[in-house]
């Protein structure tokens, strides 16, 4: 029986979907249901590899003091990645290395940095470092982004 020709064209369409599914980096995220810069950051996660599951929360920070983020490093969303936190708006690129630092229970980019993943405004942007929180609570300074 000959298979047809609509049919052999889907499934070329659709395995590649699913192997790509398949390589997608899964990461929660928690965010407040009326913060549109965490819908942007969210964005950022999945234009760079990640599966998004959004958690809207009532009460962000009960969810903040629940997974260790300490109050000097807040910001408006926290993530988790591999049994870690991500709060703010952090770059792709440093979820992706947390994910190699055994030393650290998260990272975070205080406060709402200008120019950050999800705070893009054209031609404003300010410096900002994305800071780590060591099993011994201290913070550390594990990546400088400068002003553009």
């Amino acid at each position: 029986m000959k298979t047809p020709l609509r049919l052999v064209l889907l499934s070329s369409l659709l395995i590649p979907s699913l192997a790509q599914a398949a390589d997608l980096i899964p990461i929660d995220v928690h965010r407040d249901a009326n913060c549109g810069c965490c819908k942007q950051w969210i964005s950022h996660l999945e234009n760079n590899g990640f599966k998004v599951n959004d958690h809207v929360e009532a009460d962000m920070s009960a969810v903040k003091q629940r997974l260790g983020v300490a109050p000097r490093l807040g910001s408006c969303h926290t993530a988790v990645i591999d049994g870690k936190f991500v709060e703010g708006h952090v770059p792709a690129e440093q979820v992706l290395a947390l994910r190699k630092r055994h030393d650290l229970l998260g990272i975070a980019a205080p406060g709402m940095p200008m120019g950050s993943p999800g705070m893009e405004v054209e031609g404003r942007s300010e410096a900002y470092q994305i800071i780590g929180l060591t099993r011994e609570g201290n913070d550390m300074v594990v990546a400088d982004y400068p002003a553009q």
